[in-house]
């Protein structure tokens, strides 16, 4: 079957539904039935409680508390590199973009102003540079780290369809990073601007940031966009801008190197299509 048709039944749930649902269920407080999803998720997921902050399954009162749980200290060591993995997963794509083109998978481009919300101007500024698209399998870890030191400088939230992220719908739904709800996360950064976007999905019940909580809900069906321009809001490399109540998908832009900068910033040569990835790892550096 082609992934085109493998997705068509996407087209035609009720994914706001659904979502709208899964949210309710995974906020609800039931003690015993709330555990008894849990260890489900666990044991179906394979998902690591040893390296979690608190093993403890029973101890978690909703579903969120236990899909948003923190890693022990130390569970990722940063790399000495310009750019870490701001999270675990496994790169859906990663490379240059090729004038305004993100790479989505094969058959498969859009912009980048398309994915911002629409603003040309901010797009603009990551012509010709560098994308990674990473994707959150249910397992994983699903907080965001900073891939560098960041000061924020905006975010937008885009209003969208709600298409699941894995790899097969990758394929199957054009412009699917652009299309679905997105929360757009513009800093300034050591080298100049980047944007870190949250990527919606199906059953995705919210995503948040550490500076301003829970971005969606609401979700009022029109963009909104605050401007952070006049307050000094600094993250430093590794640590935590936000996390996803229930898993999906992170875009990073980064602008081409200016002239005069040196030599180029490139990705770590082990960094594949498909291939894993852990918070903390060398994403991206110059040739030393």
């Amino acid at each position: 079957m082609s992934d085109r048709l493998a997705v068509l039944p996407q087209y035609l749930l009720p994914k706001q539904a659904l979502t709208t649902f899964a949210g309710w269920v995974a906020r609800k407080e039931r003690g015993a039935v709330t555990t008894g999803i849990i260890r489900r998720f666990v044991r179906r997921y394979n998902v690591n409680m040893a390296e979690a902050l608190n093993p403890d399954i029973a101890s978690y009162k909703s579903f969120n508390d236990f899909f948003t749980r923190a890693l022990k200290p130390g569970a990722r060591p940063l790399a000495k590199a310009e750019l870490i993995c701001p999270v675990d997963g496994a790169i859906s794509q990663v490379g240059r973009i090729e004038r305004d083109q993100v790479f989505q998978a094969k058959g498969h481009r859009y912009s980048t102003t398309t994915l911002v919300g629409g603003d040309a101007q901010l797009a603009r500024q990551f012509d010709d540079g560098l994308f990674a698209t990473l994707y959150l399998s249910p397992r994983d870890y699903h907080r965001i780290h900073m891939p560098c030191d960041g000061r924020l400088l905006r975010m937008i939230h885009v209003p969208g369809e709600l298409f699941s992220v894995n790899p097969t719908t990758a394929r199957g739904v054009p412009g699917l990073f652009a299309r679905n709800e997105r929360v757009v996360c513009v800093f300034e950064g050591p080298r100049g601007p980047f944007v870190l976007v949250l990527v919606g999905a199906t059953i995705v019940g919210s995503m948040a940031t550490v500076w301003h909580g829970l971005v969606n809900p609401p979700r009022p069906g029109h963009l909104r966009d605050w401007t952070y321009a006049d307050q000094d809001i600094r993250l430093k490399q590794g640590e935590e801008m936000g996390r996803f109540l229930l898993g999906s998908t992170v875009v990073m832009l980064f602008p081409k190197d200016a002239p005069g900068a040196g030599a180029a910033l490139a990705f770590n040569p082990a960094w594949q299509p498909a291939g894993p990835i852990r918070l903390g790892e060398a994403m991206a550096d110059r040739p030393r």
